[in-house]
């Protein structure tokens, strides 16, 4: 079993940045591909950004590609997404979650998630 927690979360005005720190704890997490995703009031949940269990391939959505940053630190245990540049329409809850083997861009590949933590990008 692997639990997952997110923090970081929280309210900032556009242009500004937020680090998103999810915490694993269970089985081995060097093991894991980690994601992150998000769900937007209305819409369905998104793939975000994934790394691969030893953080030397990424990848990010074509919306948050240049702005969102995924990187892990298997000492801590700790996958972060560092946002920058936040956009209106990065209000959304985000997700952390952990799946073994390679990561995916697919929502149902992923076999552990956290709770969220809400992210607000006012004007």
């Amino acid at each position: 079993q692997v639990e997952l927690v997110e923090s970081g979360g929280g309210a900032v005005q556009a242009g500004g940045s937020l680090r998103l720190s999810c915490a694993a704890s269970g089985r081995t997490f060097g093991a894991f591909a980690m994601g992150w995703f998000r769900q937007a009031p209305g819409k369905e949940r998104e793939f975000v950004a994934g790394i691969t269990w030893a953080g030397y391939r990424t990848a990010t959505s074509d919306s948050v590609k240049g702005r969102f940053t995924i990187s892990r630190g298997d000492a801590t245990n700790t996958v972060f997404l560092q946002m920058n540049n936040l956009k209106l329409e990065d209000t959304a809850v985000y997700y952390c979650a952990a799946k073994t083997g390679y990561f995916s861009r697919a929502e149902p590949d992923y076999e552990w998630w956290g709770q969220g933590t809400q992210v607000t990008v006012s004007s």
